[in-house]
């Protein structure tokens, strides 16, 4: 016996409004706890000094050295530590501007000839704008 009439049966849903709220606080919380500095992912142990940096306009092209005396032009690492290789990658990243100011970040540790190289590569290159980075001194 069938008591009622024609029934509408309920159409079965997902609820999306929850789910767009949990998305919402996590890319809020990502968002939130990122830090938007440039950080080289390399541990280095600056040389120091007690001169302060000038302001340059524009960003500067970033050479690194490691310990090992490795190159790092950006985040991608130069295979070669020959100055021909090395040039060969700083063109390739810089192009035709020369006028761009380039920081040498040097590791207190790094083979003195490394920098020597670095800075050979550079000149022969043409760049009239490289600054060493340096640490400040530590306080006692």
């Amino acid at each position: 016996m069938k008591l009622g009439g024609p029934r509408d049966t309920d159409e079965p849903e997902i609820n999306l409004i929850s789910l767009i709220d949990v998305l919402f606080c996590l890319i809020l919380f990502l968002v939130v706890t990122t830090s938007f500095t440039q950080r080289s992912m390399l541990k280095l142990q600056l040389p120091q000094a007690e001169a302060t940096a000038k302001a340059e306009s524009g960003p500067p092209l970033t050479l690194l050295i490691d310990n090992e005396g490795r190159y790092f032009i950006g985040n991608n690492e130069v295979l070669k530590t020959d100055v021909s290789s090395l040039k060969e990658a700083l063109v390739r990243v810089a192009g035709d501007d020369r006028s761009q100011p380039v920081v040498l970040r040097a590791d207190g540790r790094a083979p003195h000839q490394s920098v020597v190289t670095a800075l050979d590569a550079l000149g022969q290159i043409g760049f009239v704008k490289i600054s060493i980075a340096t640490a400040p001194p530590a306080r006692p």
